[in-house]
């Protein structure tokens, strides 16, 4: 659910910049790619990503998981929150070009792999059936039917039923910023493959199943659209923290770093669209709260943003 600017980015935030420096500000930013590493140019245009994360069914029961506690309780007070630090995958990034279907399903496969075995300790920890992996699906088409129904997004999505979870990758959008900046592209498809494997930890921790109750049975739209902030900014959080767990042995520096940034200080709500993810600003606040690029180490207990006051996820 990585939602991005359909617009040329002009002026990057500023704020929650991952490895402690600011983002890059270009007033103007229809530079062109100047080499594979290059840490200056930007992406000129970068449509939404992602759809919502649908939920068909409730996650596969682990030996201490608390959907039995009121939804607040899920949620806010959840055990993922007190486990300890996310194991790094030791994986190193698949040198492979991003400029076909193959080389992109071999990048994001790699990378599915290695978060999973990331994650697998703290959701042992946590109680839930951390042995479960998605299934990671590639798609090409703007309309993909899935068990939870028919998206015409054209973007990744997770989807939750019959007791199993899929994430739906597109390739195509990864290709396609490949040939404006394939340093930003690698950026790009590592954020959202981290992304929507953080909504499968939701889901199989209970959050997932217990905010979309929690946001179906506030009365008002702003209560509605503000649970959706929390679930989307939580994802993104954890999706930074598994990246960042692995920091030691990604090559997370340098041109890459700059464009995770990128990434991750321009993705949010736009203007004319739903505010359901959550602004720039908090975006990149809560991106850097997971990769905690001042320590060596990443954990869950920093992505709870059930727990934070409204003006961060607004």
């Amino acid at each position: 659910m990585v939602n991005l600017s359909r617009t040329t980015l002009r002026g990057f935030a500023a704020v929650g910049a991952l490895a402690g420096f600011a983002a890059m500000a270009l007033p103007n930013a229809q530079a062109a790619q100047t080499s594979s590493t290059n840490t200056t140019a930007a992406v000129a245009s970068t449509p939404p990503v992602d759809s919502t994360a649908k939920v068909m069914s409730p996650p596969p029961a682990g030996d201490l998981l608390t959907t039995k506690s009121s939804l607040t309780n899920v949620v806010r007070y959840n055990r993922l929150y007190k486990t300890g630090a996310i194991t790094p995958s030791k994986c190193k990034e698949v040198n492979v070009s991003l400029r076909t279907s193959a080389g992109v399903q071999a990048y994001v496969s790699q990378l599915d792999r290695c978060i999973y075995a990331a994650w697998a300790l703290p959701l042992k920890q946590a109680g839930a059936a951390y042995k479960v992996a998605p299934k990671l699906i590639f798609t090409t088409s703007y309309k993909v039917n899935s068990p939870c129904g028919l998206d015409t997004t054209g973007r990744a999505f997770m989807c939750a039923a019959g007791g199993k979870s899929y994430i739906y990758f597109p390739v195509t959008p990864v290709i396609n910023y490949w040939k404006q900046n394939p340093t930003f592209a690698r950026a790009y498809a590592s954020f959202t493959i981290a992304h929507e494997y953080g909504h499968h930890v939701q889901w199989l921790t209970g959050i997932l199943n217990a905010s979309w109750q929690r946001q179906y049975g506030f009365s008002t739209s702003a209560a509605q659209l503000e649970e959706s902030r929390r679930r989307e900014l939580q994802a993104s959080c954890l999706g930074t923290a598994v990246l960042g767990s692995n920091k030691r042995y990604y090559p997370w520096s340098g041109g890459l770093m700059t464009q995770l940034n990128n990434v991750v200080s321009n993705s949010g709500d736009q203007p004319g669209y739903p505010r359901d993810h959550g602004s720039l600003k908090n975006h990149a606040f809560w991106s850097t709260m997971g990769f905690n690029a001042k320590h060596s180490y990443t954990v869950a207990g920093n992505c709870n943003t059930f727990n934070a006051s409204s003006a961060y996820v607004a």
